[in-house]
């Protein structure tokens, strides 16, 4: 038969185990250093919970905060983690502070500012933190809502050398660190945490374990400046400045000079939006070094994980942040676009994850393409650049041409962009040049990837024109002189010559012109207008053109319309 416990006894042996450590020189300079000490907090944190009375909590609670006090001011000289035994110390203030008076906030940060940024490389401090963060999740979103975006870098610093281990756990905490000062910060630092991992292994070559000592911390803050820069990007087009890190780190770390350029990587804090060096010769060496060189096992983690993160980011966006901030974040998607971290498959499923938000965002609010107008007109100018930037060009011809250039209401914007259009058009015909590269001579693949190429964008653009032309009738005019050159042209490729003889033909039946390139439906309807969604139910004549491919003489096909016309 088992002994009863006597609780009482159990009480006054772990209070006096928490008097003597205080008193004891040795714990008192290193209370983590006595696994029993942390074992004690726990059950006294137990009996709290059970007991249920006010008067033992009071008296627990001096001990334990003397504790606290006593485990933070010995972590620059501790030579085991503090980290266990202060969250143990965090977890009894966030569930009796009310009880207590004690406001757990300045404790909490002290935790990341102190502890965190010096243990987050410790396996087991990372996992306990996690799930110290997800069982006190909507405590702290309630309680404490900037914590978790404030000390966002530090947490992406964690599960960045730690790996897929830690994702799941991660990926529950992740949409917490989302706020309105986090949200644009938080995005670069998503796509950049391969960038990061490189960072992380750099220290941990030329300063040894990442554990025990906090990397960096910046000193001065550019967010001001750059949140400026970034709203100037959206609403006059100028191009944001590169801006260097003007900080020092606090500890004695042997960083080299060079390695300045990662200050903003590897900060602990979030202190705003910066501008990354990609083109400083720091940057360009690392990245050098991680494409020379077989990829670690923590970078091909980093390179699975941010797409997920990415994912999870966009998701919520779209479903909980304002439109002035979505507004303003995709500038910065489109001057990312071309910047990611140099691995094919990485690149490829960031970029189509950019382009989706985009064109997801422009379909929320299609106004935003009238005020993006100037970055907007600016990426079209440099669809020439790289094959990155070509791509980002046709999916902006899209969304101008989707929306009508930001809507009825939005004339002089869609002129605008109109005129972009143009220009980017006869670039285009008087170029027999693509522009991704201006060799004297090219591979056969080479011309053939060239030529494909221009004649893809000849076709958004010139779709582009039409579109927007059918939504403003009073760029009709321009467009047919546009399209007429195109048709004209000796230089072009079949297939845009074709898609600009469609066009115009098509221009000369108003009625059919608007139901194929006007606006959805319901948003501009005029008399003959079809409603493409009745297909079901009544006779269509005027089967797109991408269907019947300019076929002449019997059908081609073997499918009927039902199959093409959803009922």
């Amino acid at each position: 038969m088992a002994k009863p416990v006597n609780r009482e006894k159990d009480w006054e042996y772990h209070l006096q185990l928490l008097s003597i450590s205080t008193r004891d020189s040795s714990s008192a300079n290193d209370p983590a250093s006595d696994s029993s000490i942390r074992e004690s907090v726990k059950n006294l944190h137990e009996m709290c919970k059970s007991e249920k009375s006010e008067d033992l909590i009071a008296r627990v609670y001096p001990h334990i905060n003397k504790l606290f006090q006593r485990s933070v001011a010995s972590l620059s000289q501790s030579r085991t983690s503090n980290g266990l035994l202060l969250l143990a110390i965090l977890q009894f203030f966030l569930d009796f502070g009310e009880v207590i008076l004690h406001d757990a906030d300045p404790s909490l940060r002290t935790f990341f500012r102190s502890c965190l940024s010096r243990e987050f490389a410790d396996p087991t401090v990372a996992e306990a933190t996690l799930g110290f963060l997800n069982m006190n999740k909507r405590k702290l979103l309630n309680s404490f809502p900037t914590l978790l975006p404030q000390f966002f870098p530090l947490l992406l610093k964690l599960i960045a050398w730690n790996g897929k281990r830690l994702e799941k756990p991660f990926m529950k905490v992740f949409p917490g660190m989302m706020s309105p000062g986090s949200f644009l910060p938080l995005f670069p630092s998503i796509i950049d945490l391969p960038i990061l991992v490189v960072a992380l292994e750099k220290v941990e070559r030329s300063s040894g374990s990442l554990i025990g000592s906090s990397i960096a911390s910046i000193q001065k803050s550019t967010a001001p400046e750059m949140l400026l820069a970034l709203m100037d990007e959206a609403y006059t087009g100028s191009t944001i400045e590169d801006r260097g890190g003007g900080s020092e780190s606090d500890d004695n770390n042997t960083i080299d000079v060079a390695d300045s350029v990662f200050l903003d990587l590897l900060k602990d804090e979030n202190d705003g939006l910066a501008e990354r060096q990609w083109t400083s010769p720091g940057m360009a060496a690392a990245l050098q070094a991680a494409i020379n060189t077989p990829q670690s096992e923590r970078l091909k983690q980093a390179l699975s994980m941010a797409p997920q993160l990415l994912d999870m980011y966009f998701a919520v966006a779209l479903r909980d942040v304002n439109n002035s901030l979505i507004c303003a974040l995709i500038p910065l998607l489109m001057s990312r676009n071309a910047t990611i971290f140099p691995d094919k498959v990485f690149s490829y499923e960031i970029r189509r994850r950019l382009l989706e938000f985009m064109l997801a965002s422009f379909q929320r609010s299609p106004d935003f393409i009238a005020l993006l107008k100037k970055p907007i007109i600016d990426r079209l100018g440099e669809a020439y650049d790289s094959p990155a930037k070509t791509e980002l060009a046709l999916q902006l011809c899209w969304a101008i041409s989707e929306h009508g250039g930001g809507g009825g209401s939005h004339r002089d914007a869609a002129r605008e962009l109109f005129e972009s259009l143009e220009l980017l058009l006869y670039e285009n015909l008087s170029s027999s040049r693509l522009g991704l590269s201006q060799e004297s001579a090219l591979s056969s693949n080479s011309a053939t990837f060239r030529k494909s190429s221009q004649a893809r964008l000849l076709c958004f653009v010139i779709t582009a024109i039409a579109k927007l032309a059918t939504y403003h009738r009073e760029l009709l005019p321009r467009a047919r002189v546009s399209l007429a050159k195109v048709a004209r042209s000796r230089n072009s490729d079949m297939r845009v010559l074709r898609r600009a003889r469609d066009y115009l033909g098509l221009m000369n039946e108003p009625a059919i012109c608007l139901s194929i390139l006007g606006p959805p439906s319901g948003v501009l309807q005029g008399p003959g207008t079809v409603n493409w969604n009745e297909g079901g139910s009544k006779m269509i004549a005027h089967i797109p053109f991408y269907i019947l491919s300019e076929q002449e003489g019997p059908p081609f096909h073997d499918f009927l319309f039902s199959d093409i016309l959803q009922s």
